[in-house]
């Protein structure tokens, strides 16, 4: 099991949204979509924002959102 839960992780996300503006993230969906997008970077050579030494990369993508080193984007904004 992962920690921090996909609760907390949606916490995270969407704390810079402002009152009465939509979330980045409603489901748990969105979060393991941009995990494993992320961990699918790390493993095909990109350099990881938190340490990584000997873990997994679907961790290390988990810490890296936990910690808002990376950010979830909507398709609208790419």
């Amino acid at each position: 099991m992962l920690h921090p839960s996909y609760s907390d992780l949606m916490k995270v996300v969407n704390s810079e949204v402002e009152p009465g503006e939509a979330k980045v993230v409603n489901s748990r969906y969105s979060i393991v979509m941009a995990t494993s997008k992320r961990a699918r970077q790390i493993i095909a050579g990109d350099d990881a924002l938190v340490d990584a030494e000997g873990r997994k990369a679907l961790s290390v993508a988990v810490d890296e959102l936990n910690e808002s080193k990376i950010h979830i984007i909507s398709d609208d904004e790419e």
